[in-house]
C-alpha cells in the first residue's frame, strides 16, 4: 500500500508512520500544498496513491482545499473518488461544518486525534485496503 500523510504536526506524523510502517511505502507533505503536489506527481508517473492521510489544519492550504484539489486531478484523469485514493481526514476538528464538508469534498472517513490504534485499523479494513 503506497500512503500519504499530510501532517504538520511532527508528533501526529509519527504516530500515523508508526501505525502505518508495516502495510508499505509512505511518503510525508507538511502541508496542504505539498500534498496536492505529490498527488499530481503520483498521478502522472501512473503510481497513484492508495491511501492519503490528510489534516485539516495546516498552513499554506488546508486539508479541505487540499481534499478538493486532489479529488479535481483525480476526476480531470478520469477517475472517479471511488475508484481513487482513499482519504481519511484526520483532525482534531469534529464539528458538523468540518465533517460535512469533507464528506462533501468526497473522503472516505473522518478520523477525530487523538487517534485510537483499534479505530484506525478498522477504517482501514472497512476501506478494503487492509485485510
Amino acid at each position: 500500500m503506497k500512503t500519504l500523510i499530510v501532517e504538520d504536526d511532527f508528533t501526529s506524523r509519527l504516530l500515523l508512520q508508526e501505525l502505518l510502517k508495516s502495510y508499505g511505502q509512505q511518503h510525508i507533505a507538511v502541508n496542504g500544498e505539498e500534498a496536492v503536489e505529490a498527488v499530481q506527481k503520483a498521478l502522472e508517473d501512473d503510481e497513484p496513491y492508495d491511501l492519503i492521510c490528510l489534516d485539516i489544519m495546516m498552513p499554506k492550504k488546508n486539508g479541505q482545499q487540499a481534499l478538493k484539489e486532489i479529488r479535481a486531478h483525480e476526476e480531470a484523469r478520469g477517475i472517479f473518488s471511488s475508484d481513487g485514493s482513499k482519504i481519511i481526514m484526520i483532525s482534531a476538528l469534529d464539528d458538523m461544518k468540518n465533517l460535512g464538508a469533507a464528506y462533501t469534498n468526497l473522503c472516505d472517513a473522518y478520523l477525530v486525534k487523538p487517534i485510537a490504534k483499534a479505530k484506525f485499523i478498522l477504517t482501514l479494513q472497512e476501506l478494503d485496503l487492509i485485510p
